[in-house]
């Protein structure tokens, strides 16, 4: 099991906050941080790989019904939150960006 990395930088620990809040997928995360593409998925690939997030890929069914392609949702690890906690102490403007983000649904688990 990967430790949390108490040194995450502030663009990972915005990703773990979207992800924290139910942001699930990359377009998802990028609308919610204000991040490019060319940050969020290297970073999202290495909070997998360090055990902060993990991933599963939608059913090729749902995807089809909406005609797009395939998402790949990520989830908060228990590691991933410890590391959450640390960077929201770690960047108080994060702290406060925390307070006014909206919590959403896990949308695609209803439609399994």
């Amino acid at each position: 099991m990967a430790t949390a990395s108490p040194n995450l930088s502030y663009a990972a620990a915005s990703i773990l906050l979207a992800v924290g809040n139910g942001y699930q997928y990359g377009f998802d995360i990028m609308d919610c941080t204000g991040l490019p593409s060319g940050t969020v998925y290297p970073a999202l690939r290495r909070l997998e790989e360090s055990g902060l997030v993990g991933s599963e890929w939608e059913k090729d069914a749902l995807a089809q019904l909406d005609q797009r392609p395939v998402r790949r949702y990520y989830s908060l690890e228990l590691a991933g939150q410890s590391a959450l906690d640390a960077a929201l102490r770690r960047y108080p403007l994060l702290e406060r960006v925390a307070a006014n983000l909206p919590q959403k649904t896990l949308a695609h688990r209803k439609r399994e």
